[in-house]
């Protein structure tokens, strides 16, 4: 087990943490924002993820506010946690494309449902790429050079995915 013992979730939410307390909504809005175009998180995942960090020192818990909505604050445990997080080895990357999937059992498809398949992903793609642009442009105008390259990387796949697309074969 890794020095942190905390997950690549668990270190998201103490990365978005050192920008200052935020409840669990505000923690996914901030997540959507800053990683969502190259790094997914559900909702279940911070709700579960928060207790345990506060249980192991990572994260306090800040008075409840409206409609007992709970903020959290990295501790300095916490910070120490996401530093060792961050110089740890990366580890593999888990690639799971629910299209390449479908493909991979193209002869099962009807042609008509490939195509189908290709629309839908090739919009997607689109669609994201054009956003990941738009953020990736306005992280750098911000000055976050970070976060600028971190996007470009979603910028990068979804040209990738975009550009396979037009050569997958189609029955």
């Amino acid at each position: 087990m890794p020095d942190t013992q905390i997950n690549p979730t668990a270190a998201a939410l103490l990365g978005l943490l050192h920008e200052g307390p935020m409840t669990g909504g505000q923690l996914m809005a901030a997540a959507e924002r800053r990683l969502g175009p190259y790094w997914s998180m559900t909702r279940s995942q911070v709700y579960r993820e928060l207790p345990v960090l506060a249980d192991m020192g990572f994260v306090r818990l800040g008075k409840p506010g409206p409609r007992s909505s709970q903020p959290y604050a990295i501790t300095a445990s916490g910070k120490r946690a996401f530093s060792r997080w961050l110089a740890e080895a990366p580890g593999r990357d888990a690639l799971r494309n629910p299209v390449a999937l479908r493909v991979a059992f193209g002869e099962q498809h009807s042609g008509g449902q490939l195509k189908e398949l290709y629309s839908g992903a090739s919009e997607y793609h689109s669609e994201a790429m054009a956003m990941a642009k738009e953020q990736a442009k306005e992280a750098k105008k911000n000055g976050d050079a970070y976060g600028s390259a971190a996007l470009e990387f979603a910028v990068a796949y979804h040209k990738a995915a975009l550009s396979w697309l037009k050569t997958a074969p189609a029955n």
